[in-house]
């Protein structure tokens, strides 16, 4: 019976490796303390073309604010002013 030869495995160069500089969240940035649930096009920036709420590590958020924003995008869906879903 024949062995299968395992496939190599490609080392990542050097400049793969190193980290990406994080970048800075826009409202420690603008010093936005309070995010409006009524700011609906400043909550669809951070949301997806399917209406879920953007992961902090693609919008760049501190924690903090990412909590508020998502706090801000739940209350807008409360009140009918963001969509659950898109169809």
């Amino acid at each position: 019976m024949a062995q299968r030869a395992k496939p190599k495995r490609r080392r990542q160069s050097q400049s793969s490796l190193r980290q990406r500089k994080p970048k800075p969240c826009y409202f420690c940035k603008e010093k936005i303390d309070y995010i409006d649930y009524k700011d609906v096009a400043l909550l669809r920036n951070y949301m997806s073309d399917r209406a879920k709420i953007r992961a902090r590590r693609v919008t760049g958020n501190c924690t903090q604010h990412q909590r508020k924003v998502a706090r801000a995008i739940r209350n807008a869906r409360e009140m009918a002013l963001l969509p659950y879903i898109k169809r």
